[in-house]
């Protein structure tokens, strides 16, 4: 993450204290600074008026504007995740629309989703995820690791079954699908 990126978007916001902006605040500064954000210029400009009022969002996401420097998301999973997350939102605004963008960029990285955004625990990325997209909250009822039970939510909608046993309890690999996180 660019701490210098994350620490002028968090000194201009009138928002300090909401889980969403931290998000999204560790988004821009953590994977939106290699990967291209597909949600376009105009909505990406509201995000910045709303959240992070005075600071321009080519001097926050350089990549945005040079794409030639930054790879682009694997386009396919990348909009699979965000219509599985538009499709939860709990309310159809442009903050769930921004928050889905964003923790669908999270997922393309390598740490625990609530690692990737930036968030200091699980249990953030949890009320996040309770607060802005319920139904899928809810769905995750055994608490399965995020990303896992995204990949998986998608997996099943696809009609593909992955996993090597028939059910979570009697998997060999249950520990790297539920767990701590830490």
């Amino acid at each position: 993450m660019d701490t210098v990126c994350y620490q002028n978007l968090m000194s201009r916001t009138d928002r300090p204290g909401e889980t969403a902006t931290l998000a999204l605040a560790g988004v821009i500064a953590g994977v939106w600074q290699r990967e291209v954000p597909r949600v376009g210029a105009d909505s990406l400009a509201r995000l910045f008026r709303r959240y992070f009022p005075g600071v321009k969002v080519e001097s926050a996401i350089p990549c945005r504007y040079d794409a030639l420097a930054c790879h682009v998301f694997r386009v396919d999973e990348y909009d699979d995740l965000v219509e599985l997350l538009l499709e939860h939102r709990s309310r159809a605004d442009e903050d769930g629309e921004w928050l889905a963008h964003a923790i669908a960029a999270a997922c393309m990285d390598d740490n625990h989703l609530w690692q990737d955004m930036g968030l200091p625990d699980r249990a953030d990325l949890s009320a996040l995820l309770h607060e802005h997209f319920r139904t899928l909250f809810d769905k995750n009822t055994a608490n399965m690791k995020w990303k896992k039970f995204f990949y998986k939510q998608l997996c099943a909608r696809a009609e593909i079954n992955i996993c090597k046993a028939p059910s979570c309890a009697v998997c060999i690999d249950h520990k790297v699908c539920f767990g701590p996180e830490q």
